[in-house]
Parts: C-alpha cells; structure tokens; sequence
C-alpha cells in the first residue's frame, strides 16, 4: 500500500513538472500556443502574444445563455473586433464578420453589430431595456487574469459596455476563437 501511494504521487509529481495536466496548457498563460487568423482582403495570423499586444478596451460582460444561465458581470479586456477586421481591409455596410472557433461554432456578425448595435439587452431582472453603447471585443483577460482554457479562453468574443448591470444574450459570445473573416457582399 505504501509503495503504491509513493508511485501515485511519484507520477502525479512528474505530471505536474512536466505541463501535462491539459493539452496545450503551460505553467505559464503567456506561452499558450494559440494562432488567430484573420482575412478579409488578405490574410493575417497573429499568436496570443501579437493579439495582446494589439491596442486594448476594457468593459463589463454580463451575458445570459440561450437556456437562461445568467454570468458575469466581469470585467473583460481585449481588442475591438473592428481593429482586427481594419487590419485586413475593413468591412463595408453589407459585408458580414464570420467568427469561429475550434470546435466549429460559429457566429455571423453583420454591420450594425460591428459597431455594437442590434443586440437583445436586459436589466438584471431579464426585462429588456433599451441598449447603451456596446463593443464587441476578442477577449484575452477576465477580472485581470488570462482567460482560461475551460471558459473558452485563451480567446473569447464578448459583448461589453461600461455598465456591469447590463446583460446581453451571450449566443454571440464566441468561445476559442481561431478564425475571423470578411465575407464581402
């Protein structure tokens, strides 16, 4: 029994030292192998590190899902999803932003929602209100800290607005973005 109890945190001990815990996850956040691509008019891949060097928002997201489940409010920093979108041509007033992630979802934004507009706003009692200004943002960081793996980090789309109070439907909130792109019409 106690030879197994040695072997156990043995391994458990080598587990730990060697960053195996979950699949490409370091002890260390910044080091996240995460390419983002982004194309409209060319095409561009920035790593986790260039898009955190990108200029920065902060704001508060507030979301409920699709089933009721409110979260948040959290503070959020990230880029604009517009900055992203300039740095391969823009967008026009009848393009449209396809946003997707890993695991295959995707969300479609259209010109008004670029800009923060045409989303379902609501107090903290669910009733709809009238909506403030909002931004959509490719989010690295959640209350400071990097975004984790298990909340669709290292990089999620987030509806945010200065107020924490205000709740938006979260089915745009895209969870481990990989690809943006410019779908011209």
């Amino acid at each position: 029994m106690m030879l197994r109890t040695g072997l156990l945190l043995l391994l458990a001990a080598g587990i730990c030292a060697c960053g195996c815990t979950q699949p490409g996850v370091t002890a260390n956040e910044e080091e996240i192998a995460w390419n983002l691509t982004v194309a409209g008019d060319g095409e561009e891949v920035l790593t986790l590190a260039e898009v955190r060097a990108l200029p920065a928002v902060e704001g508060y997201g507030h979301g409920v899902s699709t089933v009721g489940i409110v979260f948040g409010p959290d503070r959020y920093r990230g880029v604009l999803l517009t900055d992203l979108l300039d740095r391969v041509g823009g967008t026009g007033q009848d393009d449209l932003a396809y946003v997707s992630a890993e695991d295959g979802y995707l969300w479609v934004f259209d010109a008004e929602q670029l800009t923060g507009e045409g989303f379902f706003t609501f107090d903290e009692n669910l009733k709809e209100i009238p909506p403030p200004p909002l931004r959509v943002i490719l989010a690295y960081e959640r209350d400071g800290t990097p975004l984790p793996y298990d909340d669709g980090g290292p990089l999620r789309l987030v509806v945010v607005s200065d107020d924490p109070g205000v709740i938006t439907e979260a089915s745009p909130w895209v969870k481990w973005v990989d690809r943006i792109e410019v779908h011209r019409r």
